[in-house]
């Protein structure tokens, strides 16, 4: 199966784009999903993949990545051409030329909405349960029948305890006590008051498997069914020794830290605790981000992300890929106060103690947007001088086509300009040779000629200027009754036609076509004309025909007459050229040129087909589609 047609049926948008970012593919999908028709993302930029133009930024450096690195992948907001937006993958790949360097990126893009919508829907339960986790500030977790026996064990109570599952499960939670407490009745206690309160929640000693102790924050939640019987308890226990010993550790370097950071203001620098939570906030912080350090501290950082990157859940991806690396390093979009956004170089460090243990982050943030939209001012120049180039290019080319078809035009009418000029001096120095040797034999001929040539130089006069007007005139468009214009076109050479005894034959298919009334008849009216004076025959037979073809409006006029050998038939449009010049056949080899000029302007095409001796057929068509883009003011 050819390759370019499984493109055109693929579920998702396929694109091509050049090194520099501009659209050369696109297959059908993409209009789809974007909006935005074929003539539109051909040659656009890579911008309207994104949420709008001012995120030419993240587009830059998203490609730069998939440069770099071969591929890159990115989810978020898409905005379509009618303003919708989509929540979209792109994944950019580079393509590479033989010295290593960018030639190319394909993009693949796909409307990822629905399965955003679900992943935020199971996002959200789960950070209902993250957060009321955190309200029970848990570590060790597990469940207790009502008698206090242990029925589950998680992984944080094994790692504080010292118990596995299976040594622990079935046994009654007062093994964690201490001697006093269990001579106090302590664990019993417990139970019943979270029984008849809901909770229980105290600090104290507890024991671990190997006999040591450890300082603990404890909370007992009572469980209920659905009649509000009780079922159970959970048991939530978080070991507090090396948070203390972390706190004052922390305490110590926040202040080596404060001292040291206080006074940047060309960077955001603050501290995080283990979980995102802001617990420093230097000058330069302040001043990017517009929070003072009593607005801030306590709150997480996600605070300052955009909404796409939260739905994707960026900030806890960032802490996860420093806390498993050691750091993490990008750019990208983040809100200032005000809601207004900012492009930031950030850096996020792990910070740990000297056992090893994760204590916090440190966050350093550096504001590009000066920068990046200098950069982006500078890619809009260039992108604006590339248009300007194409422009240019397409202009020079017009110019270049004018030019030749002036150079020719300029050939052929001062030639045939000087022809009647020559004619006219000619027959005046005759009439002078015969007036000085006082003959009058031949004069009134001489005179006669004379006044033919000037004749015909003003014949050839006029019909120059009229093919000079018809490109600057102003059309004047509207519906053609076709059967009205060429009443009135045979009507017009109703003279004509009743001398030379011509049989017309009509075949009209088409009602009106749109086009300018006066240079349609005219166009009709030298092709009949050009039909009826080129015929040798006794009985001219001379067909018109018009039928629709797709968009097109199909127009031919066939005769009998002497034809036109096939090295001429290039040749005929050319303005002045007569084929027929040792024959007697009036004319002065504009009126075909002046056809041609017409159709062009009216978006079509003409052209001949011919035999000697059998009779010619000029064929146009009218392209309406073209035209209402051409006539519509």
């Amino acid at each position: 199966m050819n390759p370019s047609h499984l493109l055109q049926h693929m579920p998702e948008a396929v694109l091509q784009l050049d090194a520099d970012g501009f659209i050369g593919y696109a297959n059908p999908m993409a209009t789809t999903l974007t909006g935005y028709p074929p003539q539109e993302l051909l040659n656009g930029s890579r911008v309207l993949l994104y949420a709008g133009p001012e995120d030419s930024i993240r587009a830059e450096y998203e490609f730069g990545i998939a440069a770099r690195t071969g591929q890159y992948t990115s989810e978020g907001w898409r905005l379509r051409k009618d303003g919708s937006r989509f929540w979209g993958e792109l994944l950019i790949s580079a393509l590479r030329n033989d010295d290593g360097s960018t030639s190319a990126f394909t993009v693949l893009l796909r409307d990822t909405s629905a399965r955003k919508e679900a992943e935020v829907e199971l996002r959200k339960s789960e950070e209902r349960f993250r957060i009321m986790v955190e309200g029970v500030s848990e570590y060790g977790i597990f469940l207790l029948d009502t008698t206090g026996h242990i029925l589950t064990w998680n992984d944080g109570a094994a790692r504080i305890k010292g118990y596995s599952p299976s040594e622990i499960i079935g046994k009654h939670f007062s093994t964690f006590y201490t001697t006093e407490d269990l001579q106090d009745g302590k664990p019993a206690r417990e139970i019943r008051i979270a029984a008849e309160t809901g909770k229980y929640e105290e600090e104290g000693w507890r024991v671990r498997k190997n006999g040591s102790v450890f300082w603990a924050n404890i909370v007992i939640t009572a469980l209920l069914n659905e009649q509000n019987k009780l079922v159970g308890f959970s048991k939530v226990t978080r070991d507090l020794t090396d948070r203390r010993f972390n706190e004052e550790t922390l305490r110590q370097s926040e202040e080596r830290y404060r001292s040291l950071v206080e006074q940047v203001i060309d960077y955001g620098i603050f501290l995080m605790d283990e979980k995102g939570r802001i617990v420093s906030w230097n000058e330069g912080a302040r001043r990017i981000s517009g929070y003072g350090p009593d607005e801030i501290i306590g709150k997480y950082f996600s605070i300052f992300y955009p909404e796409e990157d939260l739905l994707n859940g960026k900030p806890a991806h960032e802490l996860k890929v420093a806390r498993a690396e050691g750091k993490y390093e990008e750019e990208g979009w983040r809100l200032r106060k005000d809601g207004s956004r900012f492009w930031a170089s950030v850096l996020i460090t792990a910070v740990f103690n000297n056992d090893g243990t994760l204590i916090g982050f440190s966050k350093v943030t550096r504001d590009l947007t000066e920068r990046k939209e200098s950069e982006r001012a500078l890619r809009d120049s260039f992108e604006r001088y590339r248009r300007l180039a194409e422009e240019l290019k397409l202009t020079n080319r017009e110019l270049v086509e004018a030019n030749g078809e002036l150079e020719q035009f300029t050939s052929i009418v001062s030639h045939d300009l000087q022809e009647p000029i020559r004619s006219i001096k000619g027959f005046l120095q005759l009439i002078e040779m015969k007036l000085t040797e006082g003959a009058t034999a031949d004069l009134g001929t001489y005179i006669r000629k004379s006044i033919g040539a000037a004749d015909r130089m003003r014949e050839l006069i006029q019909n120059l200027l009229q093919y000079a007007q018809l490109g600057k005139s102003e059309l004047a468009p509207q519906p053609v009754d076709l059967n009205a214009l060429l009443n009135e076109s045979l009507q017009n050479l109703r003279e004509v036609i009743e001398r030379s005894k011509a049989q017309i034959t009509i075949e009209n298919e088409v009602d009106s076509v749109p086009g300018d009334r006066v240079q349609l008849g005219q166009l009709i009216q030298n092709l009949l004309s050009n039909a009826l004076k080129f015929t040798e025959t006794e009985f001219p037979k001379i067909r018109i025909r018009i039928r629709r073809a797709g968009d097109e409006a199909h127009f031919s006029v066939s005769d009998n007459g002497i034809g036109i050998s096939q090295g001429d038939l290039l040749k005929v449009f050319e303005i002045f050229r007569r084929l027929h010049t040792n024959k007697p056949y009036p004319g002065t080899g504009i009126g075909l040129a002046i056809c041609k000029k017409i159709v062009d302007r009216h978006g079509g095409r003409i052209w001949p087909e011919s035999e000697p001796g059998k009779g010619t057929t000029f064929h146009f068509t009218l392209n309406e589609a073209i035209q209402e883009k051409i006539l519509t003011p």
